[in-house]
């Protein structure tokens, strides 16, 4: 088995993705390569940092042929889309989660760790462990999801749907986490599965389905197909601390929930949508003895090269 690491980024998290870089390269260990994967407009942003085992890559690569940028002043809410003559205009979220698709499915390795990049290592981590026994952790929250539940229910919806299944109960299991490991043959799988159901090329239905979560995708194609399942092993544990709303916790609030990390907690996700200054949690992260260099770092070259 090889396992690599992907993380799709975007302009607006330049600097957050530099302290991803930052600590993978001092903590992170066990892994064959990094693959960043982000718009072409952005790749010339991105290029200075490979090196190594990281790997910058466009997202044109992944994404199909038939979906075109608008032009730079047509938006809505601020935002530019893709659009197409198959499906309902994307935008960057839909994107992220098609080309993670689309890279654990054609890129090298047999298994894929998939970290965002508003996350930042604080311990040291052997990403070769999170198979280590030969099966796949499923990551799930059992019966988290509610009828009412906004978001999450929608989109486990859409799963079932998109996989040919019945309606789901609920209350029912959640996938949605950080860091998330997928296996190659289970994502490959799954896409087929997609086209049986659907009768049209995956992407071409997830981007007419336009709402739906990759995560629940694969938690749900696992969960239903006994080979699938067979690889894998359902763990409620996750990697990573995690401050999911939009209120900024200061220095102080980051050192108490890095204090209180289970052992097994080797990452802290502060969501990109959060206000909190990427120095504030650089300094969190050193001050708990265990992370990156509190001194100002360049995101144009943090380390040496």
């Amino acid at each position: 088995m090889t396992l690599s690491l992907i993380t799709p980024s975007y302009h607006g998290d330049l600097e957050r993705a530099a302290l991803l870089f930052e600590t993978v390269d001092r903590h992170v260990t066990g892994f064959d390569k990094h693959y960043v994967i982000v718009s072409d407009t952005d790749y010339p942003l991105f290029a200075r940092f490979e090196r190594g085992r990281r790997e910058i890559l466009p997202a044109s690569r992944f994404l199909p042929t038939w979906l075109h940028p608008m032009p730079g002043f047509l938006k809505w809410r601020g935002r530019r889309y893709l659009w197409s003559l198959k499906a309902w205009p994307i935008y960057g979220w839909h994107t992220q989660q098609l080309v993670k698709i689309a890279a654990a499915a054609t890129l090298p390795a047999t298994r894929y760790c998939l970290i965002d990049s508003d996350n930042a290592f604080f311990r040291p981590f052997d990403a070769a462990s999170v198979d280590g026994s030969g099966s796949v952790p499923l990551y799930v929250e059992p019966a988290a999801v509610q009828a009412a539940s906004p978001w999450h229910a929608p989109w486990l919806k859409t799963a079932h749907h998109l996989l040919g299944l019945a309606p789901p109960t609920f209350p029912a299991n959640d996938f949605i986490g950080q860091m998330i490991v997928w296996d190659q043959a289970t994502v490959q799988a799954m896409l087929a599965g997609i086209e049986r159901a659907t009768r049209q090329p995956w992407a071409v239905a997830l981007c007419k389905a336009h709402g739906f979560s990759e995560y629940m995708l694969y938690g749900t194609f696992v969960s239903t197909d006994a080979t699938a399942a067979s690889r894998h092993v359902q763990s409620s544990e996750s990697l990573c601390v995690t401050h999911w709303d939009r209120s900024t916790p200061d220095h102080d609030a980051l050192v108490e929930m890095l204090r209180a990390a289970a052992p097994d907690q080797v990452a802290l996700c502060v969501q990109s949508f959060n206000a909190t200054p990427i120095d504030v949690i650089r300094a969190a992260i050193e001050d708990v003895g265990v992370g990156a260099s509190r001194s100002p770092r360049d995101v144009t070259g943090f380390g040496a090269p």
